[in-house]
């Protein structure tokens, strides 16, 4: 009888597979899961998107180290917040400070005396000689009119207190078509220096004009040289609305910080808000200048 023959098993070396496509089987389901409750939030995904394309389409911010700590912003104002217990700038220190920057960055023109700068715990006052700012007999203001206002306006910016721009003349008449009297150029004059106030970054909320025109005098009008006085600009920073009220109503030259305007002038100036007009009125009445 032969012998049987034995048949031998060959060793299966790829058992493995049946393992590893478990594992990927698995790991599939579960990101299927993860996907499936999770949910994108548009919103933030488009304020990401945009603040980076921002900042990469902008070179200056993108090559722009990142601070460390905080960053101070820059201001030629004084820094108020190290002391706690000063609470808020008095109404005073405002104007001294305008007075002081003013004569810090006008020091050539008052040495000349055709700037002045003068005031009290109520207002100050900026005088200009208008032959600083206008060609004789007109209201256009020259190219250094500008120059010169655009750094006032840089000064009194960052403040509340409420300015109004007074024009004089001397007594010499004109009659154009465009200014039959003194008045009108007068108040053209300050209405000009306003306009170049407010381009240049001073509320509007903030600024009045008026003209005297050849009425308020300070100096002889028989002279030139008094006449030349008598052609002047001057600025008026009050401490509050009711200062600049009283002042404009008798101009700077008249006005005198007597106990009713004292009174008056205590309080700080205030930040203009927007008023509503009550229902039905079309046009509210303006606030006086």
């Amino acid at each position: 009888m032969g012998r049987r023959r034995h048949h031998e098993e060959h060793e299966n070396h790829e058992r493995w597979l049946v393992s590893y496509a478990d594992f990927i089987t698995l790991l599939f389901a579960f990101f299927v899961v993860m996907y499936s409750i999770s949910s994108i939030n548009e919103g933030k995904y488009k304020v990401l998107s945009d603040t980076l394309v921002g900042v990469f389409n902008q070179p200056e911010r993108s090559i722009k180290p990142i601070p460390l700590g905080e960053e101070r912003p820059r201001t030629s104002l004084p820094d108020r917040s190290l002391s706690a217990d000063e609470g808020e700038q008095t109404p005073v220190d405002a104007l001294q400070e305008i007075a002081d920057s003013v004569r810090e960055e006008f020091g050539e023109l008052i040495d000349a005396e055709q700037l002045k700068v003068r005031g009290n715990e109520l207002w100050i006052e900026i005088e200009l000689s208008s032959s600083l700012l206008f060609p004789s007999g007109d209201a256009l203001p020259n190219d250094r009119a500008f120059a010169i206002i655009e750094k006032v306006a840089k000064i009194l910016a960052p403040y509340e207190n409420p300015v109004h721009v007074e024009g004089f003349t001397d007594n010499l008449p004109i009659n154009t078509a465009q200014f039959p009297t003194n008045w009108e150029l007068s108040a053209a004059r300050a209405a000009s220096i306003v306009r170049m106030l407010a381009m240049d970054g001073v509320k509007p909320q903030r600024l009045a004009s008026v003209g005297y025109g050849e009425f308020q005098p300070v100096a002889d009008n028989a002279t030139a040289q008094g006449r030349a006085r008598n052609r002047r600009v001057v600025l008026v920073i009050s401490r509050n609305l009711d200062v600049r009220r009283s002042v404009a109503g008798v101009g700077s030259a008249n006005a005198k910080p007597d106990g009713a305007l004292l009174r008056a002038g205590m309080q700080p100036a205030a930040t203009p808000a927007a008023q509503v007009p009550p229902g039905g009125a079309v046009n509210p009445p303006s606030p006086a200048p």
